[in-house]
Parts: structure tokens; C-alpha cells; sequence
């Protein structure tokens, strides 16, 4: 997959999944915006999914990381 795949593939992910996310604004009122954030890139499966692919663009991510 190239760049402009991966920018796409989290763009749709974002706008289909995260706005107006039902989760994300519980967490922002009960324990604040960075720990809702924090939730939403170390455990929600759709961050964590691009947080992937932010990885990708960054360099970061490893094909061996992609096994596990």
C-alpha cells in the first residue's frame, strides 16, 4: 500500500468511525480530553488501527510488527 492509500484508508476511518463517537465524548466529559484521547490511540480497535497507519507514515511500522 502506498502514502496516499494509507492517508485515505485513516481518513475514512476517522470519519466513518470517530465523529461524533459515542465513547470518545463519554470518556472526554468523565476523566478529560487527554485520557479520552488515550483511550481512543491504546485501546479503541479502530484507533489503534490508525495509529497503525500513522505509524506507516512515520516509518515506524515494522513488517514484523504486522505478524503479531
Amino acid at each position: 500500500m502506498d502514502r496516499k492509500k494509507w492517508l485515505q484508508r485513516a481518513e475514512e476511518l476517522m470519519n466513518g468511525y470517530c465523529k461524533g463517537c459515542f465513547l470518545y465524548e463519554h470518556n472526554k466529559t468523565e476523566i478529560g480530553k487527554r485520557q479520552a484521547h488515550r483511550f481512543c490511540i491504546s485501546e479503541c480497535t479502530v484507533g489503534l488501527e490508525i495509529k497503525k497507519y500513522g505509524d506507516k507514515l512515520a516509518g515506524i511500522y515494522k513488517e514484523e510488527d504486522k505478524k503479531s
